[in-house]
């Protein structure tokens, strides 16, 4: 069954500055939606309305066109990776697996250098391993749609690759929307890409469409 999230008319205000204006988002089954913006344009914001835990003065959301009314979004329906560590330090790898779902024997596949933490605790895990694991529990666990902050950063690139192929292995039932700095790989498997420009969305179909709105800079595709 393909599956439809959408968001639209998001106004969103700090005080006397306009972050989002009249923006519209759509996600859906099969597809991965890119989301670009420099620092301050609202990206993070835009996904926290949509999962519920940023109030705007003006959005409306809606998967499969039923308006999610209140801020809770069941992890069914959404899961959000955060830029930062959400998941608790105290937790060992054994009941992250168990928590979110996913299948461990998979999990050591894809990241083998893994089996030996399965009883260690996130705190003792470095950066980019920690950013692995709350990835991998956000992507491969049972939802309809999943939003991913910033999930190359801090990966190394052998891994970044890992993911990607993840990504792409998961998007054929459920959609994905990511954002990331490191816009080559949104670019590179993005069914759709977007960039926001003073508080609105531009759809982009080519890097010269990054360099003509001064996203980039003499980028060469």
């Amino acid at each position: 069954m393909k599956n439809l999230l959408e968001t639209d008319s998001v106004m969103l205000e700090f005080g006397s500055k306009r972050v989002l204006n009249d923006v519209y988002l759509k996600c859906e089954t099969g597809k991965i939606s890119g989301l670009l913006g420099l620092n301050g344009s609202g990206k993070t914001c835009l996904l926290r309305i949509i999962y519920g835990n940023l109030k705007s003065s003006e959005s409306s959301v809606r998967i499969n066109g039923k308006a999610l009314l209140n801020n809770f979004r069941s992890p069914k329906l959404i899961r959000y990776l955060p830029q930062f560590n959400f998941i608790p330090d105290s937790l060992t790898l054994k009941r992250v697996i168990k928590d979110f779902g996913v299948d461990y024997n998979r999990f050591i596949e894809d990241f083998p250098d893994f089996r030996k933490y399965y009883h260690t605790r996130l705190s003792k895990l470095s950066t980019g391993e920690r950013r692995i694991v709350e990835i991998y529990a956000v992507l491969m666990s049972d939802s309809m749609f999943c939003m991913l902050d910033e999930p190359f950063s801090h990966i190394m690139p052998v891994h970044v690759e890992t993911i990607k192929s993840l990504i792409n292995e998961v998007k054929i039932h459920k959609g994905i929307i990511i954002t990331d700095h490191l816009y080559s790989h949104v670019m590179n498997i993005g069914d759709y890409v977007y960039l926001i420009v003073d508080g609105c969305i531009a759809p982009i179909s080519s890097y010269n469409d990054l360099e003509l709105y001064g996203y980039v800079n003499n980028v060469q595709s």
